[in-house]
Order: structure tokens, then C-alpha cells, then sequence
């Protein structure tokens, strides 16, 4: 009886492959979506973002657009227009209407990790030691933040609370009312800046290997940094003290992901797992995976995740039960997107896979409904806990990349 559960449940994985992308000419890095889940677009090592219609069947692809020199590591979508970044040292923002490139970001003197929108501003990190603020409008580089030792990977920003913080102290209850920025560097540090003035206001110590990712509470006002170092420590923003420290992976943490009072968390340990977030238990572990867990997605109740072991894979977020394995990729997924009840995957292999997911179910766990990650990725074109204060050059570091996904 087993073997014919086995096989029928391959037979519906197989079934639920509903079209392959290959237009890509090189590994497929990094996806987003657009707010209404009509365009995916997917950036690449062969230099290119392409836009998809994600509603459509059969997917069609709409726009290739061209003009960067090197590799795409980060896409956003913000209403009409893309901003990619690339390792070759730029950002271009696009008119997504007509395809055309608006204008280049032109300043880092590195490859750029992360980019983030706020609407009237634009955030990058880079391996140059540096993150920078740009008009989103202009073009124009209107702060740059500088005080980490090494690379800066992932970035965050917190808005002010127009209602203050409950703090005592007066210095606090300002700083809950101003926009503020926080990055994560390779130099096992996390910092919190000012959008205003640029400063830096606190300094997050006591991890001993790089920050790879970063997220905050709902509500902005904790913390939660993963490192190379296995462990992931939450931090009260504000006054910059250390609250708890989870420490079960056994090799480095690569994405996290918060909602609510849950915390979800990849690692190269091949595993994911579940946390709640005020006292630091672990209450499920995703096993299975044979590689590095890549990305990761929660949404109704599921949780999906990408793996170097070229497999997609859905939990139940409660029991923790593996219901469904998405197989089809000759090599590892680095990113995933969740849209019209499909399930988008990007591969190492050059394709983009899309899967039907619209009778997958999941036992929803009060205060859990979605959390997804913006751009689709773990972190894992940029969040290597090999590259550690490595200061491995851009060329080196995706040789190493390509090796460890299968």
C-alpha cells in the first residue's frame, strides 16, 4: 500500500507542473511581483529582467529588458515602474509600460546586494561598506550611510510611529516617531540609522559571523537578525539590547520571515523551522531537504520552500507534514513567488517552473494567513555564510555560488 501512495503522489506532483519558462539564458536569481499579481518578472545571470503575464494561460512574456552589464541580484515592482540591481555596480529604474530604462543609479563601487522601496525614496546596500538613499523621482543619491567594516547584505526600514513608543525615556519616545534604517553586514554587526541625518544610532553586537538576513515584528519595535553563525538573536530597535537568542539551526540561517507572533527561518542546515517570537521556542521543524533551504514562502496556512536540491516543497505550517513536493528542475531553486493560486519557482537551470498549488490546503494556524518574502529569494544569491569577512571578489563569489546549488 505505501508503494502505490508513493507513486500516486508522484503522479499529482508531476500533474501540478502546469508550464516551464525557459527563455533565460543563464540561472534565474530573483522574482517579484507586482502588486495585483499580474506581472512576475525575473531577474537573471545572463544580465537581463524579464516580465511575465502571471495571470495568463499560457504564461507569455512580455518585455526583456536589457542594458545592465553583469548579473541581476535584486527586482522590485513599485506601481509601474522596476528598479534592478546588478553587479555591475548600478540600479536602472524601468517604465514597465514601454519597457524602456528611466534613468541609471549610478555611485556604489561594488556589487549591490539588496534594494529597498518606500515609495518617495529608494535603499541599497552593497559590498562597497556602504548603503544609500536615493530620490526615487531624480535618480539623485541623497544620503549614504557609513560606519560597518565589511560588506552590508540585507536592509530594513522601519517607519516612524506617529504615536511615539511607550518608553519612559523622552530620547526613545523620539525615536519612535522618525523613519529609521537598519542594514546587516558582514561584519557580524547590525546598525541602526537615521533617514534624516544619516547618523548611526545604535550598534546590535554579539552574533560572531556575518548578518545574512534581517526582519521586525509587525509592529517595528523587535528585531530579528540571522548570521553565519547559526543563531538568530532578536533585538528591542530602540534600545538596542539583546532579548533572546534562538540557537538550534546547526549551520547558517539564510531568510527569515515574521507574522505576527510567529517567525519562520531557512537555513543551510536543511532545515526550516518555526518559532514563536516572544520567549524564542522552536514549535516545528521542516525536514526533508537534501541541500541548502534557499527561500521560503507562508501563505494560508502552507509552507513552501526552494532547496539546492532542485526541489520545491510544501508543509503544513501546523503539523509540519510535508503535502506536496514540486519536482522538475535539473538544478537548485534560488527563488519562489506564490500568485493566482500558482506557485512560481526560479532555478539555477535557467527556467522559471509553474505549478498549480489551487488544491493544496493547510491547517491555518490562528494569526497566520500570509508571509511572504518581497523578493521571492532566501537570500541566496547574496546571504553565503561561506563568504564571511571572506572578501572574495564578485566573480569568485558566483563561481562559489553556482558550485553549492546541485
Amino acid at each position: 500500500m505505501g508503494s502505490a501512495a508513493s507513486k500516486r503522489r508522484a503522479e499529482r506532483d508531476n500533474d501540478s507542473l502546469i508550464q516551464t519558462l525557459d527563455e533565460h539564458e543563464s540561472a534565474v536569481n530573483c522574482m517579484a511581483l507586482s502588486s495585483d499579481g499580474s506581472v512576475l518578472a525575473t531577474g537573471s545571470d545572463d544580465h537581463n529582467i524579464r516580465l511575465w503575464s502571471a495571470k495568463t494561460t499560457p504564461i507569455e512574456c512580455l518585455s526583456v529588458l536589457t542594458g545592465h552589464g553583469d548579473y541581476i541580484t535584486h527586482v522590485l515592482i513599485d506601481e509601474t515602474f522596476l528598479v534592478s540591481a546588478s553587479a555591475d555596480r548600478t540600479m536602472r529604474k524601468w517604465d514597465m509600460t514601454n519597457a524602456q530604462c528611466v534613468f541609471v543609479y549610478s555611485g556604489h563601487t561594488s556589487l549591490i546586494n539588496r534594494i529597498v522601496c518606500t515609495g518617495d525614496f529608494l535603499f541599497s546596500t552593497s559590498y562597497d561598506r556602504t548603503a544609500r538613499c536615493w530620490d526615487f523621482d531624480t535618480g539623485a543619491c541623497v544620503r549614504v550611510f557609513r560606519g560597518h567594516k565589511h560588506g552590508i547584505l540585507p536592509i530594513l526600514f522601519i517607519p516612524a510611529d506617529q504615536d511615539g513608543g511607550e518608553e519612559d525615556n523622552e530620547d526613545e519616545t523620539d525615536m519612535y516617531k522618525k523613519d529609521i534604517i537598519i542594514t546587516g553586514s558582514q561584519d557580524s554587526t547590525a546598525k541602526t540609522w537615521s533617514f534624516e541625518t544619516g547618523e548611526c544610532l545604535k550598534t546590535f553586537r554579539g552574533h560572531t559571523g556575518a548578518i545574512l538576513c534581517l526582519t521586525s515584528d509587525p509592529l517595528g519595535k523587535t528585531l530579528f537578525t540571522g548570521s553565519g553563525d547559526n543563531t538568530i538573536r532578536a533585538w528591542d530597535i530602540y534600545r538596542g539590547t539583546e532579548l533572546h537568542v534562538f540557537d538550534q539551526h546547526q549551520a547558517a540561517i539564510i531568510n527569515l520571515l515574521c507574522f505576527n507572533k510567529l517567525l519562520f527561518s531557512i537555513s543551510a542546515d536543511h532545515t526550516a523551522r518555526c518559532w514563536v517570537t516572544d520567549v524564542g521556542d522552536c514549535t516545528r521543524i521542516y525536514k526533508g531537504h537534501k541541500h541548502t533551504v534557499s527561500c521560503i514562502q507562508v501563505d494560508n496556512g502552507l509552507v513552501y520552500t526552494g532547496c539546492g536540491d532542485a526541489l520545491g516543497r510544501c508543509f503544513d505550517a501546523r503539523s509540519g507534514a510535508i503535502k506536496r513536493t514540486f519536482k522538475s528542475h535539473a538544478l537548485g531553486i534560488s527563488c519562489m513567488q506564490i500568485a493566482n493560486e500558482r506557485l512560481f519557482t526560479g532555478s539555477v537551470d535557467a527556467t522559471v517552473k509553474v505549478w498549480d498549488i489551487s488544491d493544496l490546503k493547510g491547517d491555518i494556524i490562528p494569526d497566520l494567513k500570509t508571509a511572504r518574502s518581497n523578493d521571492g529569494r532566501g537570500g541566496s544569491a547574496e546571504n553565503r555564510s561561506d563568504d564571511v569577512d571572506s572578501g572574495i571578489d564578485d566573480r569568485e563569489y558566483r563561481d562559489r555560488r553556482a558550485q553549492n546549488m546541485v
